[in-house]
């Protein structure tokens, strides 16, 4: 069961990569009780190009509009290129009027913890970033898989996320096996940190 941290709204723009994460909640979303569009960036890859063609492959077949951005800069020099895309990407989202889906989760939510404790800080990621909103958040990397296993959900994989030469690939494939044996509840730990936060934003947003 896919329980969502807040309710999303019937006019939306799933940002969609392609891989098993996005094109979950893309099947998930689209219930026919939505006004829904997909948004995808084509990095210039190889591998971009053929995620470009699947995905504007899925939405011609069942007639979903797709809004598409390409990557049109090099990379300067100096800048990760993990980070660079990811800065890119979302000024193409920012681009885009309304709110924009990210298939972001508890796992996500969990490597992201632990880069940014290696780093001094212990962050969380938000709920909202400008019009970005991330309402998976609760939901884990196995309930995803398990969606797509039972609905059919056809997806692709990026050969560059076994990649352990980027950061943020090393935490997963490296060091999470290792944090979960010594902290199993980790994920429910940060869950409940996550659900406390939004909640208190809530709070102070209703006054």
């Amino acid at each position: 069961m896919i329980h969502l941290l807040k309710k999303v709204p019937n006019d939306i723009t799933i940002a969609c990569s392609g891989g098993p994460d996005s094109m979950v909640v893309l099947d998930f979303l689209n219930n026919g009780r939505r006004n829904i569009k997909v948004a995808h960036f084509d990095h210039g890859t190889y591998h971009g190009r053929e995620a470009t063609k699947f995905v504007h492959d899925y939405c011609r077949r069942n007639d979903i509009p797709i809004i598409l951005g390409e990557l049109s800069l090099d990379i300067p020099t100096g800048r990760s290129k993990e980070d660079f895309w990811r800065e890119q990407r979302y000024n193409f989202f920012s681009s885009i009027p309304g709110p924009i889906v990210t298939a972001h989760h508890l796992d996500d939510v969990v490597e992201w913890w632990v880069f940014s404790s290696l780093h001094g800080q212990s962050r969380l990621i938000p709920y909202q970033n400008k019009n970005v909103i991330r309402p998976f958040l609760l939901v884990t990397k196995d309930e995803l898989l398990s969606w797509a296993r039972n609905k059919n959900v056809r997806y692709i994989t990026d050969p560059s996320n076994k990649e352990t030469r980027y950061m943020r690939n090393f935490i997963r494939h490296q060091m999470m096996p290792d944090i979960v044996e010594v902290n199993p509840g980790i994920r429910t730990m940060l869950k409940k940190k996550l659900v406390n936060k939004y909640t208190e934003e809530e709070e102070n947003k209703n006054g």
